[in-house]
Order: structure tokens, then C-alpha cells, then sequence
């Protein structure tokens, strides 16, 4: 047999693709060394753990959460949104446990700390039994919690209350940056016309529900990508890097389970179920769920505490306006403190 050779246009070509893969890693390695020196960057990525906690779902996904502040103190429970963990949470929970709340947030399944989904079931109603789950764990006996939820997080909890009883569990729900259906016909990430592509169901599951690995490195390029479809103006690099990693780190086929699952959701008909006082808000700048989404939310909602409107603001309002987020709950929580239990 002849020996294969390797003729030089291929030795170019090789050539070529080594020292794209080296220009590459060395790009993000001063792109992270720059990131690492980022004085908000440093705080986000040092944050205090809680006392962790398992909780289990009814179809037995295991469910990582944490416990922070005051065992004595009003509790809040936390649900953060698609592709990101617990720790996304993390300036807003100072914020709280500083006035005495007890805080317990957890990661969705199949992200952060928390086992893969049963039967890979990533459907908004695994998400809302996932809620009570929670709930019933981490809430004392003969109280009731105040339930957030971010993004996919709210939309957990619109489930939720379509499929339980509210007001055993919950004195207050606060959804943030979050609809609950039409997502791709809503949104401003794209132009118009490949907006009206991107609403066909099939278009949209292919595009947005794509399984394929993001590209496996940070880098200036896919920081900007990130600024422009999920925060506002004022964002820090330290912000959007924080958020990089989370995103980075989520798993492809989770990643693209919850995008069907979002993109097939309806849960309008929830907002009427869900009988205590909630909080909406949104940011004036966010491109994924524009506020649109919010006001339709808070007409409908039986008992709107309060619309909330962040100006110069995305999609990851926790991160980017965390004083402002950590204000309206805490005085929600406060405003229903008096709240008699249905249960008494």
C-alpha cells in the first residue's frame, strides 16, 4: 500500500486553522485576565454560600437549593431564569438578608448544581411542580412565602399556580422580566422581517431550540452579542462576564429543551390563578421580554401590588439594578406580612 501523503495546500491549511485556534485561546485568555482584574466582575464571582438544601420534585429530579439569612426572618423564595443558577441571585440576596429576610433560592433543573431532568422533561409543568417542591421543603410549617421568580423563574411560577393551591403556599409572587407566550413574536432582538421568520414554529424550534455546543470560550465578541439581546446600556463588563460563565456552562441539550419548552408555553390563563399580591417588573430596555409582556401580565393579575418599570434597563434586572430589585420585594414582603393564612 502506498503511503497517504499530505501535499502542502492541506499542510496550509492546517497551518491555518493551528494558529486561528491559537490566536483564539490566547484572545481569551487576556480577555479573561482583563475580566478577573473587573473590581464587579471579582465581587459577583465571591459570593457567600448558604446552608444547601435537596429537595426532590414529584417526578424525582433532584433540585439543589440554598438558605440564606435569619432562620426567624420572612421567607423569599427564589427561581432564577433560562441558562442561568442560584448565584445569579447573589447581589440581591445581600441586599435582603441584610434586612432580616430568610432567603432560599435554588437552580432549576438540569442547571447549576441541580441533577438533570427525569425522563429529560423540561415542560413548564415539571418547572411548576419543581415550585412546590420547594415550597413545601423550605417553608416552616404554618407559614407562607413570598415566590420570585426571573424569566423562566416567573414563568415556573405561573405553572405553579395554574396546577396549585396558591395561597397555602404563598402570601406574595413578584414575576420579573418574563411573558407567558408569543416570546418570539414579542421580542425586539430581531428586525422585523427576520422577526416574521423567526415566528414560525418550525423556524423558531430550529434557530432557538438548536442543541449545538455555544463556542467554548469568552471572548469581547461574544460579550457584545450578549450586552445587545440581554442587558441595557448601563451593564458592567463585570455583569455581562458573570452572566458569560452561567450561560457557557449550561448544558446544550437543557439549554435547548427549556427554549421548546418556552416557545410552545401558554400560560395566560394562569395570571388569574395566581390570588395574592404580585409584583411585575420589568426593564424599560429589555429586548427579550419587553415590557408589553409586563402591563399585559398586570391586567390581568387579580391582585397587582405593584408595576415596576426600570429605566435603562435589560433583561437581568437582579444583576443590573439589585438596590432597586431587592427595595420592591422587600416591601412587598412587608406590605403582606399581616396577610392571614387561608389556611386559618
Amino acid at each position: 500500500m502506498r503511503a497517504s501523503r499530505i501535499g502542502p495546500r492541506t499542510t496550509a491549511t492546517i497551518a491555518v486553522a493551528g494558529a486561528a485556534v491559537g490566536a483564539t485561546l490566547l484572545a481569551e485568555r487576556r480577555h479573561l485576565r482583563k475580566l478577573a482584574r473587573d473590581p464587579e466582575y471579582v465581587r459577583l464571582t465571591h459570593q457567600p454560600h448558604g446552608d444547601p438544601l435537596n429537595v426532590r420534585s414529584a417526578d424525582g429530579t433532584f433540585l439543589h437549593a440554598e438558605v440564606f439569612g435569619p432562620d426567624d426572618g420572612d421567607t423569599l423564595v427564589l427561581a432564577h431564569g433560562w441558562t442561568e443558577r442560584l448565584t445569579f441571585w447573589g447581589p440581591v440576596i445581600e441586599r435582603l438578608t441584610a434586612l432580616g429576610l430568610r432567603v432560599v433560592a435554588y437552580d432549576l433543573r438540569g442547571h447549576g448544581a441541580s441533577g438533570r431532568a427525569a425522563r429529560h422533561d423540561y415542560s413548564l409543568d415539571r418547572f411548576g411542580e419543581d415550585v412546590e417542591a420547594v415550597l413545601a421543603r423550605a417553608v416552616p410549617d404554618g407559614e407562607r412565602a413570598t415566590v420570585v421568580g426571573h424569566s423562566l423563574g416567573a414563568m415556573s411560577i405561573a405553572a405553579w399556580a395554574r396546577d396549585h393551591e396558591v395561597s397555602g403556599r404563598a402570601r406574595a409572587a413578584a414575576l420579573l422580566n418574563t411573558g407567558l407566550g408569543d416570546l418570539v413574536a414579542g421580542n425586539r432582538l430581531f428586525g422585523e422581517l427576520a422577526g416574521r421568520w423567526l415566528n414560525n414554529p418550525v423556524a423558531s424550534r430550529v434557530v432557538l431550540g438548536s442543541r449545538a455546543p455555544l463556542p467554548g470560550v469568552s471572548s469581547p465578541l461574544g460579550q457584545m452579542l450578549i450586552r445587545y439581546s440581554a442587558f441595557g446600556p448601563t451593564a458592567t463588563a463585570g455583569e455581562v462576564g458573570f452572566y458569560e460563565r452561567m450561560l457557557l456552562a449550561c448544558p446544550p441539550d437543557v439549554r435547548a429543551a427549556c427554549a421548546k419548552a418556552m416557545l410552545e408555553m401558554d400560560l395566560w390563563e394562569a395570571v388569574a390563578l395566581l390570588t395574592v399580591p404580585t409584583l411585575v417588573l420589568d426593564g424599560a430596555s429589555d429586548r427579550l421580554t419587553p415590557p408589553a409582556h409586563s402591563r399585559r401580565i398586570a391586567k390581568a393579575l387579580p391582585q397587582l401590588a405593584e408595576l415596576i418599570e426600570l429605566p435603562q434597563t435589560g433583561h437581568m434586572a437582579p444583576l443590573e439594578r439589585p438596590d432597586d430589585v431587592a427595595r420592591a420585594l422587600a416591601e412587598l414582603a412587608a406590605r403582606t406580612r399581616a396577610t392571614p393564612s387561608a389556611a386559618t
